[in-house]
């Protein structure tokens, strides 16, 4: 970045946080859409062209649950994409299963039963149950906390091809220590009979994108940066997402003073449907404007639930091999750690993988580990009504935004586009060799991993963005895709 690195301002991006702490933003609700016309007024404030687009997406809410073991009521919530039970609900045998994996369904007959599950909702046990036809699922919390989750394995909104993966299981969540009373009862082989009843509502809904585009100098068919995060929220969400969404809109202002020295283009997109639509608001997106995407887009950089109170771990967030690099600088540069990174996982709205954009982040700051297995290193309040303006520690939401800044700034300002080819070829060598023992001998794929070494050792692999942008540049459309829509500024 030129000049003196740009510092986010504190009481700014507070100020943002009070703002997102004001409303539940479920998706393709009228609070949502509220919100994300207050984001729309600040972005345009700061010089950006606007447009908040509205598509269709499947979108589940969960509503009214209610667990009975032996008459008695537990506490419990139902999950997005689980199925609504009969108004009688479903009552059946209750068989414990561990953790739900493969080899913990080994022998069991679960057909027409209830599982009792340790740990919180997945889609990986969903799917699971549902294939063995299970016809209920009890989660069991890592504590007291019960943890919202969407759990349909099907990314995006689901297609023909696809809706019969969703889950056939009504599924619930209790808290660690009824559990562990319906464990024990189980372990003493007394098969207790549990009843489900669970309303979700699920269907087609719209949806909301903002889409905010500033490009450098007059060239408004440039290379781009994409910059994104949702900003749907399981109940009021103030980290998740509020404390990314502070950070995107401060990047945002910051970046736009510094504009003539862009050599890219940056648009920023806050998404919808990603709690409630597993990620339906990017998936669409990405189907949307595929050509463009793929002719202008040089990376892609997803921010999500930074600022967390004692959030101290930034040193394995997830980063594709050849932008590794720019991670590990900006980390270090602001915090003196070490980023090794990590690869993707199905997380985080990276559903662009298929047009072959360089990705990186997602949550980027994590708590230390802790003696609880969870899915998350966020936090404890993540997904719960706890997530609110308390765990938001303004010095971690300012090095966040810091970090993010430093990142953008080297993509949107290097005269070649910093992706080292050298590593993801080493990456890819590395993951094939592998493969190859485990094959043994069942699939040749020697030819495979001798082009992946000649790709290791080509010279002047640095060389390859450039010539990227100069064909980008003559093959692009309009600045905003193939079919404009909505209102645009």
């Amino acid at each position: 970045m030129s000049d003196a690195p740009l510092q986010p301002d504190r009481q700014i991006l507070m100020g943002h946080i009070r703002e997102f702490g004001k409303r539940v933003k479920l998706s393709g609700t009228a609070e949502e859409l509220e919100s994300f016309k207050y984001l729309e007024r600040q972005i345009a404030s700061y010089g950006y062209r606007t447009k908040l687009l509205l598509h269709d997406a499947y979108i589940s809410l969960p509503g009214r649950a209610a667990v009975e073991i032996g008459g008695n009521a537990v506490r419990c919530i139902t999950h997005s994409m689980s199925v609504s039970t009969p108004g009688e609900g479903i009552s059946a045998e209750v068989i414990y299963v561990a953790e739900g994996a493969e080899a913990d369904l080994e022998g069991i007959d679960v057909e027409g039963h209830i599982i009792l599950v340790d740990g919180i909702a997945t889609e990986d046990v969903a799917a699971l149950a549902s294939a063995r036809g299970a016809i209920g699922q009890i989660h069991v919390s890592p504590n007291e906390h019960l943890y919202e989750m969407c759990v349909s394995p099907v990314w995006g909104s689901p297609s023909q091809h696809t809706r019969t993966q969703l889950p056939k299981t009504a599924i619930c969540t209790i808290s660690r220590d009824d559990g562990e009373r319906l464990r024990q009862a189980c372990r003493a082989a007394k098969a207790p009979v549990a009843r489900l009843t669970t309303e979700v509502d699920t269907g087609w809904r719209k949806t909301p994108i903002l889409v905010a585009e500033l490009s450098p100098g007059d060239r408004p068919d440039a290379p781009f940066v994409l910059f994104s995060g949702h900003h749907d929220t399981w109940h009021y969400g103030v980290m998740d997402n509020g404390g990314a969404n502070a950070t995107m809109l401060e990047a945002a202002r910051l970046l736009a003073e510094r504009r003539e020295s862009w050599r890219r283009g940056l648009r920023i997109c806050f998404w919808s449907g990603h709690s409630h639509g597993r990620y339906s608001g990017s998936a669409w997106y990405a189907d949307e404007y595929w050509d463009e995407l793929e002719q202008r887009c040089v990376a892609h950089v997803n921010v999500d639930s930074t600022g967390g109170a004692g959030a101290d771990i930034l040193t394995n967030s997830s980063v594709i091999e050849e932008l590794k690099a720019v991670a590990a600088r900006a980390v270090e540069t602001v915090t003196g750690q070490v980023h090794r990174g990590r690869r993707h996982g199905r997380a985080a709205d990276q559903s662009f993988w298929g047009v072959g954009i360089p990705s990186m982040f997602g949550s980027l700051s994590h708590q230390p580990p802790g003696p609880v297995k969870m899915l998350t290193a966020l936090g404890w309040w993540w997904h719960t009504p706890h997530d609110t303006e308390e765990h938001i520690d303004p010095a971690n939401l300012q090095r966040d935004t810091e970090i993010v800044l430093r990142v953008l700034g080297e993509l949107l300002d290097a005269p070649i586009l910093p992706l080292d080819y050298t590593a993801y070829a080493a990456s890819l060598k590395d993951e094939l060799s592998s493969l190859n023992g485990k094959l043994a001998g069942r699939l040749d794929i020697d030819k495979l991993i001798s082009v992946a070494d000649e790709l290791h050792r080509a010279p002047m692999p640095s060389m390859r963005p450039r010539v990227r942008e100069r064909r980008t540049q003559m093959q692009s459309t309009t600045a905003f895709g193939r079919r404009p829509a909505s209102s645009f500024r």
